[in-house]
Formats: structure tokens, sequence, C-alpha cells
């Protein structure tokens, strides 16, 4: 049989393997506590559901929509980021909705990116950020991210060894997986980088709500000349509880902001109209329920912080994002990530993200969810520290 050569390039879903052992262990009637896949398990807010309820109930609703949103859905994101951000943008222009940041995200590398191109992609990171590049047919250029390395610096030195020039630089803000942060005067130094050799930005802000102990996350767009150079991606699965609803949004740039809503027009009709609606209420009046959600984190984040340092397994407590980047313990640093993810899952009877998942420069790390209830976490600690 012919090979297709873009599935070719996507490497086995180191995911899959643990989820297949995860799904035995249950079949034989395990506990498993799952702190692997970042899903949000906490209810959407009612208003937003009742909304959607409403907007289901109109036959007009169930017609087809447009790709690139309605408009006013795309108006109450223009409002958000002016509101939150005290950004301007052009709801025709400079807004689009996408089927989650990740469909969103993949479809515009693939209107960006040809063979040949290159793409600097932080290592390690978010799957789709290094893999839609590999999808669209470019070449991939692996940036360093995570302790003791100045990322910017990695940057600059990614871009002086790359040949040909890159056309494109992914990054992600609180950053999935390892949590790291940055200030404003971060995003200044991207766009005066981007500038200065031609290269368009992409920013994933998926994590901008789930922020701790006084930590606010900026944005991309607020440095002035962000529009020119690239655009910023928003997911509303985490800050509004809707990852099933597969909302997301895309503002920025136009020229890349058309090119996605052109190949987007190919694709599809857009979301469920009522799916739309309802976003239009979370945008424009959740805001009280964000902040209660982010301290339900908080408050899964410090269980799990202080149950592992208690059981002797040194971890530091993230700023940001619903997850825990853990180096793995001395004593079984030669394992890798995966076999030691076996093991806490064998063992422990608690599933987690290996490292090496998210590429190579994860492979001492693992990766925990904030998903089960601080309940289910004290006792994935317990059974952790019985084979620590």
């Amino acid at each position: 049989m012919e090979e297709f050569s873009r599935i070719k390039r996507l490497p086995p879903y180191i995911f899959g393997i643990i989820g297949d052992l995860k799904q035995q262990a249950r079949r034989a009637g395990e506990d498993i506590i799952d702190m692997g896949m970042g899903n949000p398990d906490i209810s959407t807010p009612q208003p937003v559901v009742d909304k959607l309820i409403e907007a289901v109930g109109n036959p007009k609703n169930h017609r087809y929509s447009v790709s690139r949103g309605i408009y006013k859905l795309r108006l109450a994101i223009t409002d958000w980021y002016r509101r939150r951000y005290d950004v301007d943008l052009d709801p025709e222009s400079e807004a689009i909705v996408t089927m989650g940041a990740k469909e969103g995200l993949g479809h515009m590398v693939l209107s960006m990116i040809s063979p040949g191109d290159v793409a600097l992609v932080p290592n390690p990171a978010y799957p789709i950020h290094p893999y839609s590049v590999l999808i669209a047919g470019g070449d991939m250029a692996s940036v360093p991210i995570g302790e003791g390395r100045d990322f910017f610096e990695e940057i600059l030195k990614a871009t002086k060894r790359t040949w040909p020039k890159p056309k494109l630089l992914i990054i992600s803000f609180p950053n999935n997986p390892t949590t790291a942060v940055v200030e404003l005067d971060f995003f200044q130094k991207v766009v005066d980088f981007a500038k200065e050799n031609n290269i368009y930005v992409i920013h994933d802000l998926a994590y901008a709500d789930l922020v701790f102990d006084g930590y606010k996350a900026p944005s991309f767009l607020q440095v002035p000349g962000a529009k020119d150079v690239g655009v910023e991606f928003f997911s509303m699965s985490k800050s509004y509880s809707m990852p099933g609803w597969r909302v997301g949004f895309a503002v920025g740039n136009p020229k890349l902001i058309a090119a996605l809503a052109k190949l987007k027009s190919y694709f599809d009709y857009g979301m469920f109209q009522p799916i739309q609606i309802a976003s239009i209420i979370a945008l424009n009046e959740i805001d009280k329920e964000i902040g209660e959600i982010n301290e339900v984190y908080r408050s899964r984040r410090d269980v799990l912080i202080s149950g592992l340092n208690n059981a002797g397994w040194k971890v530091e407590s993230p700023k940001a994002t619903m997850f825990v980047w853990a180096k793995i313990p001395k004593q079984f640093k030669d394992l890798g990530s995966l076999e030691f993810t076996k093991k806490l899952l064998k063992e422990a009877k608690v599933a987690v993200s290996p490292g090496i998942g998210f590429g190579e420069y994860g492979d001492e790390f693992i990766r925990f969810s904030l998903v089960e209830n601080e309940h289910r976490t004290r006792q994935a600690v317990r059974g952790i520290r019985g084979i620590l």
C-alpha cells in the first residue's frame, strides 16, 4: 500500500501508550487516579449553559453558520480584549472564531507554512505547536525552554544556526507543559526580534486566567506593533471551563487572520450557532465564575505540591496553568519519563503525562494535570509516597 507522506512525518503518539495502559488497568478493576490529560472537570458556568439551551430552541440556529464565526461573537471577542488588555481590534478583519485553539492554530500554520519553510518552536511544547509545522510540510527548529535557560537567548541562538531563515515563531505563555511565565518586557523583545528578522509570531494564550499568587499573564498584543508581526490565540476551554464546547479564537495581524479565514472557508461552516451565542454570554458576563474556577485549581495545586514535598519529592509551585511540571526524583532519573510514568501507573495507581511526549528536552520531567479533586489528589500523593 502507498505510504502517506504527511502521516509518516508524525511520530507515534506517546500519550496513547499511557492511555492504553490506563484503560487496561481500569478494565482489571484498578482505581486509577487520572492526572494525565489536561481535561477540565469543572462544570461550565450555568448562565452559559442556560443560554445554550435557549438558543437550541430556536430553529433558525439549526442552520449552517459561518466559518469565521458570527459577527456578534467576534464583536464580543474584541470588546473583551479592549476591557481586559486595552487592545483595540477590528471584529471584521482582526478576529476569527475557531473550533478550539488547537484547530485554529493547526490551520493557521497550514495556511502560512510551505515545504521547506522553517518554524521556531519551543521544546518541550504542547504537541500541536511542533506537529502543525510538520503536517504543513515545514521544518521545525527546536528552541529549548526550561529551568536554567534564558528562553529569549535560546531563540536568538536557534535563529543564528537555522538555514533557511525562520519564517515563524510559535510561543505560548503561561506555558504548557513547563508552566513557565513571562512579563510584558519579554513580548517587547519578541516583537522587536520579529520585526528585525521578518518573522511572524503565533502566541497561544490558552492559560491567561489560570494564574496564582498575584501573577497576571500579559497579552502579546499589548506591545505596540505586535499586530504588525503576529496573532494571538485564546481558548475558552480553561478560563470558562468549556473544553468540550470547542471554542477558541485568534486575533491580530489582518493578513494572517484573512489567510486562516480563507482556508477555513474550505474546511468548515463554523461551529453550531447556539454554542457561539452562549460563548457571547461567557465573554460578556462571566467574571466572578472565572475567579472561582481559578481558585479550584490553586487549591488543588497547593494540595499536590505540599503533598509531594512532604513525601520527599521537591517540586516547584507553578505561578500559572492547570499543571505541575515535576522533575523526576534522582533515584528514578535513569528510567526516563516514559518508564517512570509506567511505574507510577502500575505501583502508585496514578496516571500522569511523560515529559518525552512534549519533546526530548522534557524527558527528565513528568506533568501532573490538576483535574482531580483534593481528596483524590491526596490519595494520589499517598500512592506516590509508597514508591519513593
